[in-house]
């Protein structure tokens, strides 16, 4: 669906030049949510911009529902475009027009018969809850309805991928989770594929299948969400997750851990779904004749499917240790061993 390959973007800065992307590569398939996360500076919004061309990049390819977007012609550009639509952090409404007319415009740009404009409107606002505002002007709506109004005008060239820029975070909490489970819904009903870009951890955890973390222009780590929340490689990667859990260990704890055999190992392990209820600590000490101190525990929710997180410290004879290792990763979604180092960082 999506595919962008070693992608660069330089700007010039007065006498300087500024690399905003610099070999970026991603790979989106259809129906997918996924999401793009970093720290302002980190070239999320300019990487998101060259999946339509708002921003051609210097080097690299773009390839959108098979097309070159980098050799169209700006006719094909235009067209191919309407397949591609926007969501804004700022709604970017017009305050002239009324909500109608807002969703309404992009149409009749486009030369729709007023017959279909009008039915189009008026499904594309019960879609998003909003039917009753339909003569309300932006300056009577509140954040997350001036949101809404922006994803119905979105939507309203019947696109098949969907751009979102930071488009919750100009909202409260609550609101935040009311325009995630709308896009949710969108993704669902219209098997609609949708790329956003945010800086909020819990963001991606609620909705994105997959995530791309970002760091001066860089990808610096990607993969399944649930993949990189269980083991996390990059520190700037482990700071965003300890937004939602912090497995961080007080030094004071680890400096207690009494080790009863000449093997000692600090494992994570991930439960996923029905098995983060599995009683698997209490067989592993029942079945090996090892010593094993719960370190750290969560429960957490990635797109509806539980993930549980828990350090261990592992401590016995060898083969005890190696064997009650084995059965986790039998038993468990995934186990990793770790340093104290990476526990404390």
């Amino acid at each position: 669906m999506i595919q962008l390959t070693d992608i660069h973007k330089s700007y010039q800065v007065g006498n300087k030049q500024v690399e905003a992307l610099k070999g970026v590569s991603l790979q989106v398939e259809k129906g997918q949510i996924y999401g793009v996360i970093g720290l302002s500076g980190a070239g999320k919004s300019t990487l998101l911009r060259t999946i339509n061309l708002l921003e051609k990049p210097t080097s690299g390819s773009v390839i959108v529902n098979g097309k070159n977007m980098l050799t169209l012609k700006e006719k094909e550009l235009r067209q191919a475009r309407k397949k591609i639509g926007i969501i804004f952090q700022h709604f970017n409404l017009l305050s002239s027009y009324n909500v109608f007319d807002n969703v309404a415009e992009i149409l009749r740009m486009n030369r729709v018969p007023k017959d279909v404009i009008k039915r189009k409107v008026e499904d594309l606002l019960g879609l998003v809850g909003l039917s009753d505002k339909a003569n309300a002007y932006p300056s009577q709506l509140s954040g997350g309805q001036k949101q809404r109004v922006g994803i119905a005008r979105a939507l309203a060239t019947d696109p098949e991928i969907l751009l979102c820029d930071e488009a919750t975070s100009a909202l409260d909490p609550q609101t935040t989770e009311s325009i995630l489970e709308l896009l949710l819904d969108i993704n669902r009903k219209f098997n609609l594929t949708i790329v956003l870009i945010t800086h909020e951890m819990q963001v991606i955890k609620k909705i994105c299948d997959q995530v791309a973390i970002m760091e001066n222009g860089v990808v610096i780590e990607q993969g399944s969400v649930l993949d990189v929340f269980s083991n996390p490689q990059e520190q700037t990667t482990r700071n965003f997750i300890k937004t939602v859990f912090d497995d961080q260990v007080p030094q004071e704890i680890l400096s207690k851990i009494k080790e009863t055999g000449p093997v000692s190992q600090i494992v994570r392990v991930a439960f996923r779904g029905d098995a983060a209820l599995d009683p698997v600590l209490g067989t592993l000490s029942a079945r090996f004749p090892i010593s094993t101190n719960l370190l750290y525990g969560s429960i957490t929710t990635i797109k509806g499917t539980a993930l549980g997180i828990l350090l261990l410290h592992i401590s016995g004879e060898d083969q005890p240790v190696q064997d009650g290792i084995r059965f986790l990763r039998e038993s468990v979604y995934r186990v990793d061993i770790v340093s104290p180092e990476e526990v404390r960082s």
